[in-house]
C-alpha cells in the first residue's frame, strides 16, 4: 500500500481538520482507486472512530473536482484537434470562445445556486422552514375510499410495472421525457445548462439515520471549483464551489399525498401512485410534476442542489413548493455530484432503472460494507407462509363475490390463475406440517406440480399482476369492507400486505436459479412458510461490479477481507483490488486485548480449556469457570461491561447454571453478578432500546428501575449486559466511553452447519469451486480440487463467524481519547488463523501470550491498564 500511495501523497484533500496519519492512508487509497479506474475495486477498513465518513469524502471529491477540472482542459484540447490546419489567430478564437462558453454556463448555474440558497437562507431566518407541516394546508384530495370503481380491474392493454413507461400516458410520458425523469431521461438544453456531470458518486449504506450522519459530515468540508484556474482567473477572493449533493429514497418516505402516503407499505404506496399516473385515472395526484408546476418542479432542482439536504428537507422543501419530491428529486440527478441512497436502492438494477440512476463510468462507494452480501440476499429474499395464503385465498373470495361478474376477458382468466395458485402453495404447504423435520429444502418442481399450477405461465402472471395492481386493489378493497364494520378499528395496509408477499415471491420462484434455493421452516404446529434464499451475490452484484468506475467497499471491521473478492468479484484480477487495514488512532496504551483460554495459567492441570464450541459448551464446570472470569472482570473494571454470547439459547443457558444454587456458598453465581453491577440482559424479541436505557441510566449514575424484582440495581459500581452476537446490540450500537470499558466475546458464534440454508450454501460453494478449477485449472487432480473446494466453503463459513465477532468487538472504542479492554475467551482465539481475521488495529493490542496467563494474570493486567485512568473524563 505505501508504494501505491506515494505518488500522491502531497495532494490536498481538503479536509476541515488536521487529518491523522491513518486518515491520511486511508484518503489516499481511496484516491488512488478512484484515479485508476478501470473496474478497481477498493476494500478499505478504518475503525469507527477514525473518521471514515469524513475520509471518505475529502478524498472522493477532491479526486471528482480535480478529474472534472482536467476534463474540461481535455475538451479544450480535443476541440483544437480538428482545427489543426486552419490559422493559429482562428483557432485560438475558436478555444477562446468555447472556454467562455463553459465559463457562462458554469457561472449561470452557479449564480441560480447562490441565489436558492440565499433564499434558503432568509427563510431561515424568518423560522419559515419547518419540520412539520400541517396537512390541512394541503388541498383535500378525494382518496377514492368509498368509490368501489377504484377497486375494480381495468381492463389492460398491455401489461406495466413500476415505474416502466407503459404504466404513464402518453401525455404523462411526454411531460417525464422533458423534465428528465427516470428511465425516460433525455438531454435538454435545460440539462445541459445545469452542467450535467457524466462522472458521479453514488454512496450508498444501510441505514437512513447513517446516511443522514453522512450527509451532517458532507457539510463540513469546501472544496475548489471544478473549472480550471485558467478558466477562472487567479482571484484569491473566489468563493469556494459549492457540493451538489442529491439524497434519493423511496416513496415511502418522499410521498407528500396524504391519500397515498396513509397506506403505510411501500408495495401498495408504489402501486397506488403508479396507477395515478395511469392513462384513464379519474384521479390524477396534484402533486405530480407538470406543465402547471413546471417552475416549481425547477425551483425544488435547484433548492436540493445548492443546500445539501437529507431526505426530510426534500420531504419539506416538496411540501412547501406542492410538487412531489419523489418525482422532482430525478430532475436533480443530471446535476448532482453525489447521490447517497440506501442499499435496496443501489442492488436492485429495476430500483436503479426506475429513478434514472446509471453508473456507467460513475464511482459506487458503500459503506458500512462488512455486511454488504447479505444485504444483497436480503433485497432478493422473500418469503410466505401457510396462514398468510389463507388469508389472500379469503380476499380473494370476497372480492370475486362484489366484482366477479364485472371481470371481464383477461382480468377474469388472471384472477382465476391467481387463486389457483394460492390453493396449489397451500396444498403443498399443508402436507409439509405431517412432515417430522422443522425444516428443509424444496424441490421447485414438486412445488410448481400442486395443483397443477406448473401449467400456468408464471412469467405472464406477474406481470399482470404488477400491471393490474392487483394486490392493491384486493387488499384495498378488503381493508375498506373491514372498515364498514363498526367494531373495528380504520384500517391500514400492514407493512407486509399477503397478496404482495406472494407476488415477491413468485418473482423469486420464476427467477430460480442455481444462486438461490427454496426453503420450508415450520413457524407453528399449523403454520409453515417458504422463503427464497439467494445463496450467491455474484450475479447481482456483477451488474454494478461491471459499470462502475470504480467501486470502494468501507467499513469499521470489513476483516476478514476474502470473501468479498471471492464473492463478489470471483473474476477480477489482483492488480485490479486494493486492500487496506488501518490502524486506529487511539493510543496503544488505551487498548488491551487478552486472549483468555483457560480459567487457569496453561500447564497447571486443574482448570479446563475455554471452548464453547456446540459439543463443549453445556459442560457445568466450564460455564461456572466463566462466572467466575465475569465476576472478575466486573471487580476490577469500572462503569459498563458488554459480553457478546453466541446464541440466546446459550445466554439462557448460562443464566439458568449461574442461577443454581452451589453447596456451602450462601449466594449464587447470578446474585454475585448483581452485587457487582446492575445486570441487563438482551433478549430475542424483547425491547433493546429500552434495556440499552436502563444500562445506560446504570452507568451514568442515573436513576434506574432494578435489574431483577427483590435485587435493587447498585448505583455506584455500573452495570453487566449479556448480548448475543449478531442480536441488536453488537451491530450500530455506540458503547463509547463509560458505556462500554470492557467488552467480552464469549466463544466463536459459527452459524448452525446443519441447517438446511447452510448446507445449501456450503454445497453452493464447493460445487461452483469445483467448476472454476475445471476451466482455470485443468491439469489438477481430482482430489485436489475437491480439498481445495471443500477449504474454500470452510473459509466462507469461518468468515461469516468472524465477521460477527469483529461487529461486536467493534462496539467499544468509538474515538480518540476513549479506551477499553477486549477479552476474547476460548482457546480457538490463540490460533493463528482466528486471529489473522481479526481487524489489524484488534492483532495490534493483543497482550503478547496472554492466551498462556490464565484468569489470574488477566486480572493483574486489566488492574494496571484501569489504573490511573479516570471514567469520568472519558
Amino acid at each position: 500500500m505505501d508504494e501505491v500511495t506515494d505518488g500522491v501523497r502531497k495532494i490536498d484533500f481538503h479536509h476541515p481538520y488536521t487529518p491523522y496519519d491513518v486518515q491520511e492512508r486511508f484518503m489516499n487509497a481511496v484516491y488512488e482507486v478512484l484515479q485508476q479506474g478501470e473496474g478497481q475495486v477498493g476494500i478499505l477498513e478504518s475503525p469507527t472512530g477514525t473518521g471514515k465518513s469524513l475520509s471518505l469524502i475529502c478524498a472522493a471529491l477532491t479526486w471528482l473536482r480535480n478529474y472534472n477540472r482536467s476534463q474540461f482542459e481535455s475538451s479544450v484540447a480535443e476541440a483544437s484537434k480538428g482545427f489543426e490546419n486552419e490559422p493559429t489567430w482562428l483557432v485560438n478564437q475558436m478555444l477562446n470562445r468555447k472556454r467562455q462558453e463553459m465559463l457562462r454556463r458554469w457561472e449561470e448555474r452557479e449564480g441560480r445556486l447562490k441565489k436558492a440558497r440565499a433564499e434558503e437562507k432568509l427563510r431561515e431566518e424568518r423560522g419559515a422552514k419547518r419540520r412539520k407541516l400541517d396537512e390541512s394546508t394541503l388541498r383535500k384530495h378525494d382518496d377514492g375510499t368509498d368509490d368501489e370503481d377504484e377497486w375494480l380491474l381495468k381492463d389492460q392493454d398491455a401489461p406495466a410495472d413500476g415505474d416502466s413507461q407503459s404504466a404513464f400516458s402518453k401525455e404523462t410520458r411526454n411531460l417525464m421525457e422533458k423534465l428528465g425523469l427516470g428511465s425516460l431521461q433525455a438531454k435538454q438544453d435545460d440539462q445541459e445548462d445545469l452542467g450535467e456531470n457524466e462522472v458521479k458518486i453514488y454512496y450508498a449504506s444501510r441505514t437512513h439515520s447513517q446516511l443522514t450522519q453522512f450527509i451532517s459530515e458532507l457539510r463540513r468540508p469546501t472544496f475548489p471549483s471544478s473549472l480550471p484556474d485558467s478558466l477562472l482567473g487567479s482571484s484569491d477572493n473566489a468563493e469556494p464551489e459549492g457540493v451538489k449533493h442529491l439524497p434519493l429514497s423511496s416513496r415511502q418516505r418522499l410521498c407528500i399525498n396524504p391519500s397515498v402516503s396513509r397506506l403505510g407499505s411501500l408495495p401498495a404506496i408504489n402501486d397506488r401512485c403508479t396507477e395515478l399516473q395511469q392513462s384513464g385515472s379519474k384521479d390524477k395526484c396534484q402533486f405530480m410534476p407538470n406543465t402547471d408546476n413546471l417552475s416549481q418542479t425547477h425551483q425544488f432542482r435547484d433548492n436540493a442542489l445548492a443546500t445539501l439536504p437529507d431526505i426530510e428537507d426534500l420531504f419539506v422543501l416538496g411540501k412547501k413548493l406542492r410538487v412531489c419530491p419523489y418525482y422532482a428529486s430525478r430532475t436533480a440527478v443530471p446535476g448532482a455530484e453525489i447521490v447517497t441512497l440506501p442499499y435496496p436502492l443501489l442492488l436492485q438494477k429495476t430500483a436503479r432503472d426506475a429513478l434514472g440512476i446509471k453508473l456507467d463510468g460513475s464511482v459506487v462507494i458503500i459503506d458500512e460494507a462488512h455486511n454488504i452480501m447479505d444485504a444483497v440476499s436480503n433485497v432478493y429474499a422473500s418469503e410466505v407462509s401457510l396462514s398468510e395464503l389463507k388469508r389472500a385465498r379469503q380476499m380473494l373470495g370476497v372480492y370475486v363475490k362484489k366484482f366477479g361478474k364485472k371481470l371481464k376477458g383477461e382480468n377474469r382468466v388472471m384472477v382465476a390463475q391467481v387463486a389457483k395458485v394460492v390453493d396449489g402453495l397451500s396444498d403443498w404447504l399443508g402436507g409439509t406440517l405431517k412432515l417430522k423435520s422443522e425444516q428443509g429444502i424444496v424441490d421447485p418442481n414438486a412445488l410448481l406440480r400442486s395443483k397443477g399450477i406448473d401449467q400456468i405461465n408464471m412469467y405472464k402472471l406477474i406481470q399482470y399482476i404488477q400491471g393490474s395492481k392487483l394486490a392493491y386493489k384486493i387488499e384495498g378493497y378488503a381493508a375498506q369492507v373491514k372498515s364498514q364494520d363498526p367494531t373495528t378499528a380504520p384500517p391500514t395496509f400492514s407493512s407486509t400486505p399477503v397478496l404482495h408477499a406472494l407476488l415477491s415471491f413468485l418473482v423469486s420462484l420464476n427467477n430460480l436459479s442455481s444462486e438461490g434455493r427454496i426453503f420450508y421452516h415450520k413457524v407453528s404446529h399449523d403454520d409453515v412458510k417458504l422463503s427464497y434464499l439467494l445463496l450467491s451475490p455474484t450475479h447481482a452484484f456483477s451488474s454494478i461490479a461491471s459499470s462502475a468506475r470504480a467501486v470502494i467497499l468501507a467499513g469499521g471491521t470489513m476483516s476478514p477481507f476474502e470473501d468479498y473478492t471471492a464473492h463478489l468479484f470471483p473474476g477480477l484480477a489482483g492488480s485490479k483490488v486494493t486492500t487496506l487495514s488501518c490502524g486506529h488512532v487511539i493510543p496503544s496504551s488505551n487498548l488491551c486485548v487478552w486472549t483468555l483460554a483457560s480459567a487457569g495459567p496453561k500447564g497447571d492441570g486443574r482448570s479446563a480449556e475455554f471452548e464453547f464450541s456446540f459439543q463443549k459448551r453445556s459442560e457445568k464446570p466450564m460455564i461456572r469457570d466463566l462466572g467466575f472470569a465475569i465476576l472478575n472482570i466486573c471487580t476490577v473494571v469500572p462503569d459498563g461491561v458488554v459480553v457478546f454470547f453466541p446464541s440466546y439459547g446459550y445466554l439462557d443457558e448460562v443464566v439458568a447454571a449461574w442461577s443454581e444454587a452451589s453447596s456451602g456458598q450462601p449466594k449464587t453465581l447470578w446474585q454475585r453478578l448483581q452485587a457487582k453491577k446492575a445486570v441487563f440482559r438482551e433478549t430475542k424479541g424483547g425491547s433493546s432500546d429500552e434495556v440499552l436505557d436502563q444500562y445506560s441510566d446504570a452507568v451514568l449514575n442515573k436513576e434506574t428501575k432494578p435489574s431483577d424484582k427483590g435485587d435493587p440495581a447498585p448505583r455506584s459500581h455500573g452495570a453487566l449486559l449479556l448480548s448475543v452476537v449478531g442480536g441488536k446490540m453488537s451491530e450500530g450500537i455506540n458503547f463509547s466511553d463509560r458505556l462500554g470499558r470492557c467488552v467480552v466475546v464469549v466463544g466463536l458464534p459459527y452459524p448452525n452447519i446443519n441447517s438446511p440454508d447452510w448446507k445449501a450454501r456450503i454445497e453452493y460453494i464447493e460445487s461452483t469451486t469445483l467448476e472454476r478449477l475445471k476451466s482455470t485449472a485443468p491439469s489438477m487432480p481430482q482430489g485436489e480440487a475437491v480439498a481445495t473446494a471443500k477449504q474454500a466453503s470452510r473459509e466462507f463459513y469461518e468468515n461469516a463467524c468472524m465477521r460477527a465477532v469483529n461487529q461486536s468487538i467493534g462496539r467499544a472504542i468509538r474515538h480518540r481519547n476513549d479506551y477499553a479492554a477486549i477479552v476474547l475467551v476460548d482457546r480457538r482465539f490463540a490460533t493463528q488463523r482466528i486471529r489473522g481475521k481479526l481487524p489489524g488495529w484488534i492483532r495490534g493490542g493483543l497482550v503478547e501470550g496472554s492466551e498462556a496467563g490464565g484468569l489470574g494474570q488477566m486480572m493483574g493486567k486489566l488492574s494496571s491498564f484501569f489504573r490511573g485512568k479516570t471514567s469520568t473524563n472519558g
